[in-house]
């Protein structure tokens, strides 16, 4: 049966005390950290030898999606009535909107040592430790609009530039890519700092503390900006229906990143689904 994925502003406080409990119960049973080891171990910059799935590739978007199913399917297991919500940062642009309620996700962190003291997820409450991370820190952290060097949120004009390009990605097939929709909703733009973080990155950034990097994952707020992510290549594919997942064959031997980004019909890892398997999500769910 298809289910429905909500805004997370619209959510009753019947289903965010679902929701909340129901990611709490994911991690006492240690599979949460399994995600977030995953994610850090597909987590390959341009710069790395090897395979890109996750990142800085075309299959960023289908790499995502099949990601956040396996989490939602864990919080099925868990409350039948759940999914996971979307964040829709280009119109909740604060650090007191939703979803840094106290119900929901806690807002930033102390000025200290970006320790989030407030919401569920506060490490005070004993129930969200950080086990997996580059930090010897057991507590979650944010720093929501970077207080010192600030930053805003991606504007609805920001994201409309991806979504206008017609063509889904091209050559180099990588963070350098300027054409392509996949790498203008990722984010990885020319120059350095703030002015190179869009989209996708740049809410990263706004966000800061455990969602800088590959261990961003240990912060939920982790699943509810990829909802929305997801939400737009859904957004991009209605808008651009003819388009399709590029490179649709795999890359020849003598190309810079043969070996290193996956075609539409190859598999993903771990799970072996393919990026052709994933660009309709219609019989699993759909958004409100």
């Amino acid at each position: 049966m298809v289910y429905t994925r909500k805004n997370v502003s619209t959510l009753t406080p019947s289903e965010r005390r679902r929701l909340v409990a129901a990611l709490i119960e994911v991690k006492r049973r240690g599979e949460y950290d399994e995600f977030v080891r995953m994610h850090i171990q597909y987590y390959l910059p341009d710069g790395e030898s090897g395979l890109r799935a996750a990142h800085m590739a075309p299959s960023f978007l289908p790499w995502h999606r099949r990601f956040l199913l396996g989490m939602e399917r864990a919080l099925r297991r868990v409350d039948e009535s759940v999914t996971v919500p979307y964040w829709d940062w280009t119109r909740d642009r604060t650090s007191t909107a939703v979803p840094w309620t106290d119900d929901l996700l806690g807002g930033t962190g102390r000025a200290s040592d970006r320790q989030v003291m407030t919401g569920p997820f506060a490490y005070r409450h004993g129930q969200w430790t950080i086990k997996e991370g580059f930090t010897d820190a057991e507590y979650l952290m944010r720093d929501l609009g970077r207080a010192r060097d600030p930053i805003a949120l991606p504007t609805a004009g920001d994201l409309e530039k991806a979504l206008a390009d017609p063509v889904y990605d091209t050559a180099p097939w990588n963070s350098t890519s300027t054409r392509g929709f996949r790498n203008k909703l990722e984010g990885w733009g020319r120059g350095r700092g703030a002015v190179s973080w869009l989209n996708h990155n740049r809410v990263h950034r706004w966000v800061g503390g455990h969602m800088v990097g590959g261990a961003s994952v240990n912060d939920p707020a982790f699943w509810m900006h990829h909802a929305f992510v997801d939400l737009v290549w859904s957004r991009w594919q209605r808008r651009h229906r003819d388009a399709r997942y590029l490179p649709g064959k795999p890359l020849a031997r003598g190309d810079a990143q043969h070996g290193r980004v996956i075609a539409r019909d190859e598999k993903m890892p771990p799970w072996g689904a393919t990026p052709a398997e994933l660009e309709d999500h219609s019989h699993i769910y759909r958004y409100e």
